[in-house]
């Protein structure tokens, strides 16, 4: 939420994201920000695979009825976790907070209205763990007609004190889970990874664009496209508290993913791949395995692996911690039914949590 990253995001945000921000004073004192997205979803952007079945195709007719045009988010919808609202809490109460916070949507709804001539249909307060201090505010979200919603869970390890380098973590694995980390980087053959430079990025620009659409391409369900110039943005307003890693075979780039320095948490953010190389050569294990080596030379507290890929992610180490929204429909009759339309968007996975430490 500082602004060198938000300057990033203006600079270089989805299409179909409009950047807003409230301040709450007290007094003439500033106690609270929020940052909050318009987003328009579209048919298209939501779900790019093309060969669905009949019955998938009913589901998503419906998703995209309900969800399609205008949406306020508070937060930010192209980072998982809560990076949207603070406030000091011995100046204001949390009541009083969002109160100002609704106040101020009704502002921007109005504005969106009046400048662009669009309805905003739907308002989503997003990732919450179950221990935000949000939830005490249940009562008044209810009256206000939100559901709460749990979401996908964000994918957390805990950095242990006693991992010095990536030896340290192998050490504490089982031999199972050693075995297959040996394995994973058998298979790399001569495939390097090198950090990026500020210059790197604005060359590979279009490869690293591209990389990144194969992944987000096999989603099922997507609310943005990262432009192009994206990456470089991060770069250029973060500088060192953002990274950019590519994976070389011989001369061609192949892969890449990046991270974000958020004081005690290291945050994955996105990353790609040559979907040739992606199977035989393990490159996105590889890249798990990375990114918590990054964590550890760099005593960081915690790697955050951010939903998606919730198996794989766990047979690193990653501990699931869930995660809520909540959201409002603007037509009260499709407000009643958004809590089971957002099941169809967001369906529930059956999945094997690993556990790859000794005990």
């Amino acid at each position: 939420m500082q602004s060198h990253y938000l300057q990033a995001l203006e600079a270089a945000a989805p299409d179909n994201i409009q950047l807003f921000y409230i301040s709450v004073f007290k007094d003439d004192v500033l106690v609270g920000i929020v940052v909050t997205q318009r987003v328009q979803l579209y048919l298209k952007d939501m779900f790019r695979q093309t060969k669905v079945s009949c019955v998938k195709t009913f589901s998503q007719d419906l998703v995209s009825k309900v969800l399609k045009g205008n949406i306020l988010v508070i937060g930010n919808l192209t980072h998982t976790g809560q990076h949207g609202l603070f406030f000091q809490k011995e100046q204001i109460s949390q009541s009083q907070f969002f109160e100002a916070i609704f106040s101020a949507l009704n502002e921007i709804k109005e504005t969106v209205k009046s400048n662009q001539n669009k309805t905003i249909r739907l308002i989503l307060l997003k990732d919450y763990f179950t221990d935000d201090s949000i939830h005490h505010e249940k009562e008044s979200f209810n009256t206000a007609k939100l559901h709460q919603v749990f979401v996908q869970p964000n994918m957390i390890l805990s950095v242990k004190k006693e991992w010095s380098t990536i030896e340290d973590y192998t050490t504490s694995l089982n031999k199972k889970y050693r075995d297959r980390y040996k394995r994973a980087r058998k298979k790399l053959n001569s495939i390097k990874s090198v950090e990026l430079n500020l210059e790197a990025i604005k060359n590979h620009t279009s490869e690293l664009h591209k990389f990144y659409m194969n992944v987000s391409n096999n989603a099922k369900f997507n609310t943005f496209l990262l432009p192009e110039n994206h990456f470089y943005s991060l770069k250029l307003q973060l500088k060192e508290n953002f990274k950019v890693y590519g994976y070389y075979l011989k001369d061609e780039l192949i892969g890449f993913y990046t991270l974000i320095l958020n004081n005690g948490a290291l945050e994955t953010y996105f990353l790609g791949y040559d979907s040739e190389h992606q199977y035989p050569n393990q490159l996105y294990l590889n890249m798990l395995y990375d990114m918590l080596k990054f964590g550890i030379e760099n005593k960081f507290k915690s790697v955050v692996y951010a939903r998606t890929a919730m198996e794989i992610k766990s047979s690193v180490g990653a501990k699931t911690k869930p995660m809520t929204i909540y959201l409002k429909h603007t037509n009260s009759f499709l407000n009643g039914i958004l809590k089971q339309v957002f099941k169809l968007m967001n369906p529930s996975q059956d999945w094997n949590e690993r556990h790859p430490f000794k005990n």
